[in-house]
């Protein structure tokens, strides 16, 4: 670390997960580089068993499935381990606020273990990277136009300077689709087995099955006969609206059926 002054280990890590719910998802694997006050580093890299199948939308952006995971020790046998490495350090790594220290805190509670995130300093490469490199619109002009956005916030001028960037964008990144349909599904990202618009609900062997929370991996129908105050809750939430219909009617006892690939 040429320009950052230690005083005490630091600790940039990363994990990759079953899904992006901090509350319920699980580590598939964990990548760390201990930086020592001296400049000396010790890297540890391990891939860990979740205990539960790993969606296919997960192993599609990590590349881990099922049989990478399936010899490999489970967290609780190698959260104290983990924790020693981490000892006296402060945590750092890119959105690690919003999530991978939240996700690796959850798991260390439910193993009985304290990761005392309150004593350690977190650096989040992605803050000071939003920070000091605006995201809105008026630097998204300088950036795609390199000119200066006249009239900032008038409604007329804010839409018409979008139409130049998101053109502009297409321009500048060929692999991007050049059709509105794929366009907007490589926006959304949404499994290609997905059940509503936002992907929140796929399809597994012909039953709608969620795709996220506490639940994931269960079927709509499993949820509604045993947790119905879950579906409660999502219906009074700020779900995507198709979403929520789809679990209403499940409280009703109607759930979908997969017609040629549709609903």
């Amino acid at each position: 670390m040429k320009n950052l002054n230690l005083e005490r280990p630091l600790v940039v890590f990363d994990l990759e997960t079953t899904g992006t719910d901090v509350d319920a998802d699980r580590i598939v694997e964990i990548s760390a580089v201990r930086v020592e006050p001296d400049g000396s580093r010790d890297s540890r890299t391990r891939r860990i068993n979740p205990e539960r199948s790993i969606p296919a939308a997960a192993t599609a952006v990590h590349g881990i499935g099922d049989d990478d995971v399936r010899g490999e020790p489970t967290f609780r046998q190698l959260g104290r381990g983990l924790l020693k490495f981490l000892e006296g350090a402060d945590l750092a790594g890119y959105n690690v606020a919003r999530f991978d220290v939240p996700l690796l805190e959850r798991e260390m509670k439910d193993c009985g273990l304290d990761l005392a995130v309150g004593r350690r300093r977190i650096i989040d490469a992605m803050t000071i990277f939003h920070r000091k490199e605006p995201r809105d619109l008026t630097a998204a002009v300088r950036f795609f136009l390199d000119r200066d956005h006249e009239g900032a916030h008038s409604a007329e001028a804010d839409v018409a300077v979008t139409l130049q960037i998101l053109d502009a964008e297409l321009e500048r990144y060929d692999d991007l689709p050049r059709d509105v349909e794929a366009l907007a599904a490589w926006i959304q990202r949404v499994p290609a087995d997905a059940v509503d618009r936002a992907g929140k609900f796929v399809w597994r062997e012909g039953e709608a099955t969620l795709a996220f929370g506490k639940h994931q991996g269960k079927t709509l129908r499993e949820v509604a006969e045993s947790t119905r105050d879950y579906l409660e809750w999502i219906v009074g939430s700020d779900f995507p609206s198709d979403a929520r219909e789809l679990v209403q009617r499940a409280l009703l006892g109607e759930f979908p059926e997969k017609r040629g690939g549709n609903t």
